[in-house]
């Protein structure tokens, strides 16, 4: 009989499991909680949306609209595409569902994304994004929030050492336009010495010649002038309030007036966390102003802001070994007590103690292997008791050190249906079932 070939994964995804599991997990948790603190209200979008979603909102011109998206026709004809980010979903949705009602209007989500791009360190073609928007604000406090937010979430995930706010200001309406202009002029002078893909967005996106990684580039970009010649009164008011607000919520930010977002409903603030720890493609988390985007969707003029952070890339800052998989971790000292172990076990656990226990293998050895890899804070060694009358008793054995708080949580938990006996120089808590 011929061997059947296992299938293989599908280039640029990823299966997950042990340590990276866990970290990916702690990212979203953490900004579960996060979101919570600053009064974001859950939101869902389909995976799926229509074509023209990512298309409008994106730009035909983009890499992501003209290379990289999902997209193809179902069975009823129609063109369907799989997410390749969160905002757009987002903003039909406030449109179809008429979530103008409740503007300004708070909302993060996180969930996989599509994209059909070279694979690389932490960036993968189905990949996760956290995302938090604020739809209906044209308040510079808003874009404080949402910057206030990422900041916390990364000292939260202990991942802000080594990661810098940049920040930029793309100016009003009137800012943006004259900006562009000049920036068309300027790139035209030196037209032959851009790369094809520059030459391709000078007339449609000359903002993004600004950021080009292509060297060709790079010497006409950096001298091609900059946003703050081109501000008006009321673009420099947005910017130095959101500068102000960042400062007196203790967050720092750098200044990076090459930072742009290409795209025509792209307004006033644009801003990236960045590091040098994940290789040449360092953002973390990025965002901007977007007033324009529910309008080009067919809504109304609808102010907004937001930001998404990747969680592999998140997952990848967070330190090995940093998670607990477990506060406690159970050793029923032979085969006979291990329903005494689960019954301690269950105890535990609807106290809130997170626990584990070994299922198979020597005791010893199962508390060496425990103590090499700090998969669990304490041991719990369920032994057999001297006492005639006793159920039987728990050590706790120490893989770190300070273990009297847990000690005691756990000596609570097990109170609940036994009496104990804790002998302080043993340290083996006797336990007696409640009724004898």
């Amino acid at each position: 009989m011929a061997r059947i070939q296992t299938p293989q994964p599908v280039r640029g995804t990823q299966d997950m499991l042990g340590d990276f599991a866990d970290r990916f997990t702690h990212v979203v948790e953490t900004f579960e909680r996060v979101r919570r603190l600053y009064g974001f209200k859950r939101i869902e979008v389909p995976v799926i949306e229509p074509t023209a979603v990512f298309a409008r909102s994106l730009g035909e011109t983009t890499d992501v609209v003209s290379k990289e998206m999902y997209s193809f026709e179902d069975r009823g004809g129609d063109s369907v595409t799989l997410r390749p980010e969160f905002t757009a979903g987002i903003a039909r949705a406030y449109i179809t569902n008429g979530w103008q009602q409740h503007a300004p209007l708070k909302v993060a989500t996180h969930g996989p994304l599509f994209r059909y791009e070279r694979p690389q360190k932490g960036r993968y073609r189905q990949f996760h994004q956290l995302d938090a928007e604020v739809l209906g604000s044209d308040s510079p406090l808003a874009d404080v929030e949402l910057l206030c937010f990422a900041d916390q979430l990364l000292k939260e995930l202990g991942v802000a050492d080594g990661v810098t706010c940049t920040l930029n200001t793309l100016g009003d309406a009137p800012s943006r336009e004259a900006w562009r202009a000049a920036l068309v002029e300027h790139f035209a002078a030196y037209r032959g010495e851009l790369s094809e893909d520059s030459i391709a967005r000078l007339e449609k996106n000359p903002m993004r010649i600004l950021d080009s990684k292509d060297p060709r580039d790079r010497p006409v970009a950096d001298s091609a002038p900059d946003i703050d010649a081109f501000l008006t009164a009321e673009a420099q008011d947005f910017f130095g309030a959101v500068t102000a607000g960042l400062d007196a919520a203790g967050v720092a930010w750098e200044r990076n007036a090459r930072l742009v977002r290409g795209l025509d409903y792209y307004r006033h603030t644009a801003f990236e966390f960045v590091t040098d720890r994940l290789g040449a493609q360092g953002t973390v988390l990025g965002g901007g102003r977007y007033d324009g985007l529910v309008e080009a969707l067919g809504g109304p003029v609808t102010p907004a802001v937001g930001w998404a952070a990747g969680i592999e890339r998140l997952a990848m800052l967070v330190g090995e070994g940093t998670i607990l998989t477990a506060d406690l971790h159970f050793i029923p000292a032979e085969p006979e007590l291990v329903s005494l172990s689960v019954e301690l076990m269950n105890l535990a656990r609807q106290s809130g103690i997170n626990c584990e226990m070994s299922f198979r293998g020597n005791p010893k050895k199962v508390f060496e292997r425990i103590k090499r890899d700090l998969s669990a804070a304490r041991v719990v060694s369920v032994e057999r008791s001297t006492c005639g009358d006793a159920a039987g008793g728990f050590r706790l054995r120490d893989v770190w050190e300070e273990a009297g708080p847990v000690r005691a949580k756990l000596k609570a938990a097990v109170e609940r249906r036994f009496v104990i006996d804790d002998d302080p120089e043993t340290r083996i808590v006797t336990l007696f079932k409640r009724g004898k």
